[in-house]
């Protein structure tokens, strides 16, 4: 082999060595960048388990049942178990970082469902402790002048007029993408559809009938609408609303907000009026 040949040899020896010393230093990035971002992925997976054993322990001090207190310890422990082994975990162990990711979502499904009932039935609660309040105070009333007769017809008034009020209920609040669809964070919404359910009544007097929806922010703000409506007294501003013809049967609703600011994350109320009452209400926990 001559001079020549034995260079050109030389020359691609030479090539091939530098070529695989790049590639092996840039694995080695590509490697590290995977190590980091799974240290990252496991650390939120960790704060995220800590947030949610946290609202178990808040949920538990907001209602007084004990077999839902017992259902939401049991779920706490669990959850915070599940964190112990995130934490024992290595963030390069794929198979059960995974599995502990299939884990969290399932926490964070039954939480969800927790944070429902609890809201519902603290609605129901207040609205019992309400009701309980106003009868009281109109049986006392009516004993100043004949208790026993002014007391029958005064319960006999009210429960004809509680029955005959309508009721909304599966109240949802969802956030809509810009083609319409339920988008479920409210970062990238573009509008809001409220969904419920007015059920039905016999007793009720059918006809048109005006719905006033109140969706309040994070804040405490209410979206304004433009218009107000009578509520005990009182010109509260209003949504949403929508006139109907009631006919004593279930009737589903959907009433429409479009957004014109960007809208964040956190607690949203939606409010539900018709007749002068509050037909219903619901809380909900939406991420950014």
């Amino acid at each position: 082999m001559n001079k020549k040949g034995f260079a050109i040899i030389i020359a691609l020896l030479v090539a091939a060595t530098a070529y695989l010393g790049y590639s092996l230093i840039e694995q080695k990035q590509v490697n590290k960048d995977m190590r980091e971002l799974a240290v990252l992925e496991k650390q939120e997976m960790e704060d995220e388990y800590e947030h949610f054993a946290e609202q178990y322990g808040e949920m538990k001090s907001r209602i007084n049942n004990d077999s839902i207190v017992a259902q939401l310890t049991r779920e706490q422990q669990r959850t915070q178990e599940l964190l112990e082994e995130l934490r024992k975990t290595k963030a390069d162990d794929a198979a059960e970082i995974t599995r502990l990711k299939k884990e969290l979502a399932t926490v964070r499904a039954i939480l969800k469902q927790y944070v429902l009932q609890i809201d519902s039935l603290n609605q129901l609660n207040a609205e019992l402790m309400d009701e309980n309040n106003r009868v009281r105070t109109e049986l006392e009333e009516s004993n100043q002048q004949n208790q026993q007769l002014a007391s029958s017809n005064v319960t006999l008034s009210e429960k004809v007029a509680i029955a005959s009020q309508l009721n909304a209920s599966n109240i949802r609040l969802v956030p809509l993408n810009k083609r319409g669809k339920d988008n479920g964070r409210m970062k990238k919404a573009r509008s809001l559809e409220v969904a419920f359910t007015i059920t039905r009544n016999v007793t009720a007097a059918n006809g048109m009938r005006t719905l006033y929806a109140r969706i309040t922010l994070p804040t405490g703000e209410v979206l304004n609408g433009g218009g107000t409506f009578e509520y005990e007294g009182r010109q509260l501003p209003y949504s949403i609303k929508k006139s109907f013809e009631y006919t004593g049967q279930e009737t589903p609703m959907s009433l429409y907000w479009t957004i014109n600011e960007a809208l964040t994350g956190g607690t949203y109320n939606v409010s539900i009026f018709a007749d002068g009452h509050l037909i219903g209400s619901r809380n909900f926990v939406f991420e950014k």
